[in-house]
């Protein structure tokens, strides 16, 4: 009989935990599938209803880029959410296969990119920038995804090359134009509402007071700085939730019947 009722509080304790695992699951879940669903929808509002935003979005390829990633981040959430749920309340062992080999995917490509970054730091720097702006930038070619990337980063920060407006000296921009000393989008405007030029031709012309001075790199590093660390921390807890998540889905798989 002794056996018999610790066989039992044992098996009765292993069923409570496992219980607790499968709401704990479907909560968390039910939270990321609600947040894709959220940025699901404010990809697409921005991109069918919202006129406004529409065309502020369409004019400028970095806005465009980040609506898009909204969009997949918003699809990839939804999914995983919808996996997940489904597979804890169900306690189905497809879907949390499926809802395990998802995140495991997800946490190797960050893995997979954190160890890319780590290899390439190198070619973060200034000098690396500088090579690439001289040789590649051209100064208006709407096919060319290196010269609209380069322009739409020169017109959000206000800013004009790597280190200042002389990285375009010896370059090719300077052998495509050679009337031109900086690109139309080093030319500084009236205001972000106002996009109109201050004085484009003498802007153009090298004139000092109508272009922006400051290099982007230090530009895009300043306004960056602040999430930085903010970036950093949010990292290490989504890889922690993805942990536990992944854990938590095999404890379930394991433990249904």
């Amino acid at each position: 009989m002794g056996l018999g009722e610790a066989s039992a509080r044992e098996t009765s304790m292993e069923g409570d935990c496992l219980s607790c695992i499968k709401y704990l699951m479907f909560v968390f879940n039910f939270l990321i599938f609600l947040g894709g669903s959220f940025l699901l929808g404010v990809g697409i509002w921005v991109l069918v209803d919202a006129t406004d935003f529409r065309e502020i979005v369409a004019t400028n390829p970095l806005l465009f880029t980040g609506v898009h990633i909204i969009l997949a981040m918003g699809g990839m959430l939804f999914l995983l959410g919808f996996l997940g749920c489904c597979g804890a309340i169900r306690e189905n062992k497809c879907l949390l296969l499926f809802f395990f080999m998802f995140i495991l995917i997800i946490f190797l490509a960050e893995l997979a990119a954190a160890i890319l970054a780590f290899i390439f730091r190198e070619h973060l720097t200034k000098e690396y920038f500088t090579k690439e702006l001289r040789k590649h930038y051209q100064g208006f070619n709407a096919s060319d995804v290196f010269t609209t990337t380069w322009n739409a980063i020169m017109n959000t920060f206000d800013c004009c090359g790597v280190n200042s407006p002389e990285d375009f000296e010896e370059s090719l921009f300077r052998v495509l134009n050679p009337s031109d000393i900086v690109p139309e989008a080093c030319c500084r405007r009236n205001s972000h509402v106002d996009v109109s030029f201050s004085n484009k031709d003498e802007c153009l012309t090298g004139s000092m007071l109508y272009r922006n001075n400051k290099g982007c790199y230090s530009s895009v590093v300043d306004y960056f700085e602040m999430y930085i660390y903010v970036a950093g921390a949010l990292a290490i807890v989504v890889l922690t939730i993805e942990l536990f998540a992944m854990v938590f889905a095999m404890c379930l798989f394991k433990g249904i019947q």
